[in-house]
């Protein structure tokens, strides 16, 4: 292909369908059926000259010409209140619901790995002190020692955003990592039982279990059951890579990673409310019955918020994906 001649012949097209665009909605009909006509052709114009005879400046300024044509062809969409309350009351509740198959075994196991751990480690004073010196391991675990302290060792406001913060992006890094054959999601999902096991079983040894639960407890509940959620669907997504069923791999990851990137921010809000409860109702005042009915009350209304709402839209098709129109097109398919 001579570029020069390709482009002195259809300069003139694109630089009308330039000053079209400029106009904006002031066009007339026959305008407009010409700019959408002038759009198509700048399109193939683009395609062949990316293919035969790449130009960076020329193929930029094509892509940019096509990507605002576009955009006045289609028409944009602007997010609103309305949005925002459908993936609170549908979209949401229904991606949780929908991966309830993931999340539901994976928490049951990781439970189940963090007692075995917990039961280890307060059974064997041998492990204990591979743990920590006798006078350190004396320290977190005496009345007012280190695990008690923990939770009012800082202004109860930034210590509920640190760690929601934290929780926050552990979660994000077990949605994204899944990705990558679910193996990152297992270790970060190990390290967080481990965590746990390791001051069940010191505090157990100590004779202070009930303490470590009504510490743990009042929080824990909502927030174990978010990073579990987290972990499942990044699970879920690792698996789609693997066995995409009857959709193409591509288009099976797509669909289970925009979900997955939508629950990344419902799961934050979840967090920012058990971030909340453990800056201010685990370190507080409150009789230790008081603080675990807390926890458990929000778990409770987290879990018929998925099961009645989540459910009610999973039923009638939602999936916790973008709407169509904000969806790239596929290529059809054979069944």
């Amino acid at each position: 292909m001579d570029l020069d001649v390709y482009v002195s012949a259809h300069r003139p097209e694109w630089d009308r369908l330039d000053h079209l665009l400029r106009r904006g909605r002031r066009l007339t009909g026959a305008e407009a059926d010409e700019l959408v006509a002038l759009y198509q052709r700048t399109a193939t114009h683009l395609s062949l000259l990316q293919s035969s005879a790449p130009d960076p400046v020329l193929t930029a300024r094509l892509t940019q010409l096509v990507a605002r044509a576009r955009a006045t062809v289609t028409g944009t969409r602007r997010a609103s209140w309305r949005d925002a309350v459908a993936f609170l009351t549908s979209g949401f509740p229904a991606a949780v619901y929908r991966s309830r198959h993931w999340w539901i075994p994976t928490a049951v196991l990781s439970t189940l790995l963090a007692t075995i751990i917990g039961w280890w480690i307060g059974t064997h004073p041998e492990v204990q002190s591979s743990i920590a010196a006798p006078d350190e391991l004396r320290r977190l675990t005496r009345p007012g020692g280190e695990y008690e302290t923990y939770y009012s060792s800082h202004p109860a406001a930034s210590f509920a955003a640190q760690v929601w913060t934290n929780n926050a992006q552990a979660a994000a890094m077990c949605l994204v990592l899944g990705a990558f054959l679910c193996v990152p999601v297992l270790w970060i999902l190990f390290l967080n039982m481990l965590n746990l096991g390791v001051g069940l079983g010191l505090m157990s040894s100590a004779g202070r279990l009930d303490t470590f639960l009504g510490l743990v407890l009042p929080h824990g509940l909502l927030e174990l059951t978010a990073v579990f959620v987290a972990a499942g669907t990044g699970l879920r997504l690792g698996w789609t890579l693997i066995d995409p069923g009857p959709l193409p791999r591509r288009t099976a990851l797509a669909q289970q990673g925009r979900a997955a990137l939508g629950m990344a921010l419902g799961l934050a809000l979840v967090l920012f409310v058990s971030g909340l409860i453990e800056g201010f109702v685990t370190p507080s005042g409150l009789p230790t019955w008081a603080r675990i009915a807390i926890g458990i009350t929000a778990e409770l209304a987290f879990l018929l918020y998925v099961y009645v709402l989540g459910g009610r839209a999973a039923r009638a098709g939602e999936t916790g994906d973008v709407e169509s129109p904000d969806r790239s097109a596929d290529l059809p398919t054979a069944a």
